[in-house]
């Protein structure tokens, strides 16, 4: 069975910050990292999505954590077709037309550059080792068809030599007569399915798999059971307090992708004061338990 490293999608998250989850003296930027990666070996850097990442940022990060220490950095908005604030962009990359960022769109000379600096910025996690994968999480408008595969093609080049994984958000791509495919496209790219845990019956439910499709690294995202998937703001779509049962549950499924990967990243998405990293260590107990 491959290493299994279990965390949360973000160290910073303000809830946690302000949960008490952090103890006195370690709540500076420094001291919170510190202590994370004492506590947990792998982190989802989901600040990457709102605002590009600095080089800077990164050789902090990699002297802050020790060997072994994972980061999965999250794709910027525009890099996966996303409405992007004009203000998330550097200052010298803000265009004086809004309109096509706020829509998920750029010109090909300003993608050019975002992906050259998000490259720069993740270059020092990956001399270190540090960097576990980049997540580009599509949104719920991208559907299976060509033009969404012939995008996939463009990732995967762009981000060629990275560790690339891909997680969606429109349920078409899972449906069991797309399954298959979906599988193979992203084999094929190189790119490691990202799988999920969600409420199901929902619309926008996507089913709770965990695919591998890259035998080095297999992906599995815990968002929470709260029925307000796919509306609502961000503290209603992800919140909820995952209790042992349902940790338990999906450890069978979570034990077969370990056994088909080099690796597994287990991360924690679902926000509410410390509930992510509380089900985390949760987690990382139940799977290091000897089989049954």
């Amino acid at each position: 069975m491959g290493d299994v490293l279990v965390g949360a999608c973000s160290w910073t998250d303000r809830q946690l910050v302000a949960s008490g989850w952090y103890p006195r003296g370690r709540r500076d930027a420094e001291g919170r990292l510190r202590h994370y990666a004492a506590r947990l070996p792998v982190v989802e850097v989901d600040s990457g999505y709102y605002a590009l990442p600095s080089r800077r940022n990164s050789e902090l990060w990699v002297e802050r954590t020790p060997d072994g220490f994972r980061f999965d950095v999250k794709a910027f908005s525009l890099l996966t077709g996303h409405p992007t604030r004009p203000e998330a962009l550097p200052a010298d990359l803000r265009t004086a037309d809004p309109g096509p960022l706020r829509r998920g769109r750029a010109s090909a000379g300003l993608l050019d550059e975002v992906w050259g600096r998000f490259a720069e910025a993740v270059g020092p996690l990956r001399k270190a080792g540090r960097l576990g994968t980049v997540l580009f999480q599509f949104p719920p408008w991208f559907a299976p068809g060509p033009v969404a595969e012939a995008a996939l093609e463009t990732c995967a080049r762009r981000t060629e030599g990275w560790p690339l994984a891909v997680e969606f958000r429109h349920p078409g791509w899972w449906e069991p007569e797309r399954a298959e495919a979906t599988h193979a496209l992203l084999s094929a790219l190189g790119a490691s399915a990202v799988g999920t845990d969600m409420a199901q019956h929902l619309p926008a439910s996507l089913p709770a798999i965990a695919p591998v499709t890259r035998p080095a690294l297999a992906v599995v995202r815990f968002h929470g059971r709260s029925t307000a998937w796919g509306r609502g703001g961000k503290e209603d779509r992800f919140r909820h307090d995952y209790d042992v049962a349902e940790l338990a549950a999906r450890v069978p499924r979570l034990r077969r992708a370990a056994r088909q990967s080099e690796e597994l990243h287990v991360l924690f998405n679902n926000c509410c004061g410390d509930a992510a990293v509380r089900a985390a260590e949760t987690m990382r107990g139940l799977l290091t338990r000897p089989c049954r």
